[in-house]
């Protein structure tokens, strides 16, 4: 049950992503992504893994809450593509989960088909640099959280890697528009 609301929670933080513009919608829905990979990597018996990959989250979302336009800017004009976009994604990952892989960790997988998908679409659409680099470092958590996807105990390499990933994204220069 708990594994099941972490994977719905990092889905509607990948949306939150996607549909949001402004810097605090932008960071809560970084901050949701984390907290899902977090419950995600301890309910799978990586308790360091959950812990590394929540602090790189909360950093990533600490950052962009300090930068960027300072609005929340959740679902702007002409943004009904990206709606359909996350509501799509979120049932195709769920069709993919449960129906085509078997096994274990169907939570797991649905939240990692469906944050990579939605933070590369989020990714090649934005046009603007802090919603792109958000979305980067929501694609490194996404990463991070595959490892938990490995067969046997996974190395703890890969969440570090993708904690610093995502952690280290958001400290990038980004450069303002600067209109005539």
């Amino acid at each position: 049950m708990i594994e099941g609301g972490a994977a719905l929670l990092t889905w509607l933080g990948a949306a939150l992503v996607v549909l949001a513009d402004g810097r605090r919608g932008l960071a809560v829905g970084l901050g949701m992504l984390a907290v899902g990979f977090t419950a995600l990597a301890i309910s799978g018996g990586e308790p360091l893994a959950g812990v590394a990959v929540g602090t790189g989250g909360a950093i990533a979302s600490v950052q962009r809450w300090r930068h960027g336009p300072a609005a929340w800017v959740v679902m702007p004009p002409g943004s009904t593509p990206r709606l359909v976009l996350c509501v799509a994604a979120g049932l195709l990952g769920l069709w993919l989960a449960a129906s085509i892989t078997t096994g274990p960790g169907g939570p797991l997988r649905f939240a990692v088909i469906v944050v990579l998908g939605l933070m590369v679409a989020r990714v090649l659409t934005a046009r603007d640099a802090p919603v792109a680099i958000t979305a980067v470092a929501g694609l490194a958590l996404a990463l991070a959280g595959a490892s938990g996807l490995a067969a046997g105990s996974p190395s703890l390499l890969p969440y570090f890697a993708g904690a610093l990933a995502a952690a280290g994204s958001t400290f990038l220069p980004q450069s303002e528009p600067h209109g005539a």
